[in-house]
Formats: C-alpha cells, sequence, structure tokens
C-alpha cells in the first residue's frame, strides 16, 4: 500500500510517500500566501492509494482533497518512533513553533508543550537574526560557532531583540559573539519548553532547526546528551501522516 502523508506547516509544506513501511518519495516546498497550490504542485505525478494531512493547513487541505487528518504531535510521535523506536523525547523547531514532546515505549505521545503565541525561538527568529547580522541563513550558525563567547541577549521577543542586536553592533560588539549568543538564548528556550515534559533518552531533533550545528552543539552540550537527527529531519511529521494513513 503506498500511503502519503502532508505536512502543511506554516512556512514550509513537506511530502512522503510510504511503501510497505520505507520512504519511497519526500519532497518539500516554501509555503506561500496560496496553500493548497503548492501542495497541488508538491503532488503532481505521485502515486498513492491514501493520503493523509497534518499541520496548520491540514483542515484547508482535507476539505479540498477529502482526506483524513492528524493532528501534528501525533504525527510528530508516530514519525519519529518509526524512525528512531527507542525515542522518549522529540523537539521541533520549525518555522514559527516549537514542540517538545514525550512519548511512552509505544510511541504513543504522553505529554507535549508547544510555545505557538510568539516566533521567539523558532526558525523564523533565527532568519531575522541572521539577516539583521548579515548573515545568510547558512552562515550564521557556522560563524557563530568560531567565537568562544556568547553576548548575552536579554530579550526573546524578535522585534526588541533585533533592536537590541543593532544597538550592540553599534557599540562594537563582535559580529559571532553576538551570533553565538542568539543562538544561546534559543536553546535556553528550548531547554525550558523540554523540561515542561520531562527530557528522557533517546532524543529526536525534528524540523528545519536541526540542521544549524551550532543550535544542535549547544544543545548538546547544555543537555550533556547527544540528540539523533535523521537524514531529513523536516520530513519527520509528514512521515507519521502516512505512516498513519496505513491503519
Amino acid at each position: 500500500m503506498k500511503s502519503l502523508g502532508i505536512d502543511i506547516g506554516s512556512r514550509t509544506i513537506k511530502v512522503a510517500v510510504i511503501n510497505n513501511g520505507n520512504v519511497t518519495i519526500s519532497r518539500k516546498s516554501e509555503n506561500s500566501f496560496n496553500t493548497l497550490e503548492v501542495c497541488k504542485k508538491l503532488l503532481e505525478g505521485l502515486d498513492y492509494d491514501a493520503i493523509t494531512s497534518t499541520g496548520y493547513g491540514r483542515h484547508l487541505f482535507a476539505e479540498h482533497y477529502k482526506c483524513n487528518t492528524i493532528s501534528e504531535i501525533k504525527a510528530f510521535a508516530v514519525g519519529a518512533a518509526h524512525i528512531l523506536p527507542s525515542c522518549r523525547t522529540v523537539l521541533d523547531i520549525g518555522g514559527q513553533d516549537t514542540k517538545a514532546i514525550a512519548l511512552d515505549g509505544k510511541g504513543n505521545f504522553t505529554k507535549f508543550e508547544m510555545n505557538d503565541k510568539c516566533a521567539a525561538g523558532t526558525g523564523r527568529f533565527l532568519e531575522i537574526m541572521a539577516m539583521t547580522l548579515r548573515y545568510t541563513l547558512e552562515e550564521f550558525g557556522n560563524e557563530a560557532l568560531k567565537s568562544n563567547t556568547a553576548t548575552n541577549i536579554s530579550s526573546m521577543c524578535t522585534v526588541f531583540a533585533e533592536s537590541e542586536v543593532v544597538s550592540m553592533l553599534a557599540k562594537g560588539n563582535d559580529r559571532q559573539s553576538v551570533a553565538k549568543g542568539i543562538h544561546q538564548s534559543v536553546v535556553n528556550r528550548t531547554i525550558s519548553l523540554l523540561n515542561r515534559v520531562g527530557i528522557n533518552n533517546d532524543i529526536l531533533f525534528a524540523g528545519g532547526v536541526a540542521y544549524n550545528k551550532c543550535i544542535v552543539n549547544i544543545l548538546e552540550e547544555q543537555l550533556n546528551k547527544k540528540v539523533f537527527i535523521n537524514d531529513d529531519p523536516q520530513i519527520i511529521g509528514a512521515l507519521g501522516a502516512a505512516i498513519y494513513g496505513t491503519y
């Protein structure tokens, strides 16, 4: 059975097709003002027997494609457990929210927390901070890793933090040190969220921010634990939705 899962996030839409439990196709594209058009292009040429949607736009998608839906939390739990059966904690830092999910030994979520009221500490926050420091997003984490010091960032509000960073640069603060401080502040906020669900091994890190080596480095140092990141950390939700479609 070919089952397709589509994770319609605020920033990126991801698709995964599985056949007999194995991912055969995965695709992703930036979301736009026309979510359904982006979805249509991602689905072009794909062959599937069942389709399940998750993410912010799952209900909009289901209205047009008459498919089943699954919550993001459930989708990430199912996807993470499939990739890493020993997973007990899932961390997902996406474009505009952060999720911390506790799993039991059967891959069911037992508790979750989200910071979905504010973009602070998310991928969008990092994008804005990178632009403020005149780095590309790819350069941002790598340059931050080069600094042995982290300038303290007192505000996590995106608007106030941007003003704070501009002021620091005007005062002559080292750009790499400021970048390291921004990454440190994101990790501090993330660990606070993880503590609310309990931090148990093994930990799977999902979402686009998992590509940021500085975030991963600081997170592992702070936790004193290794975190698992699969080859495509953005696909976890879509994979979970696809697996759910086979039940």
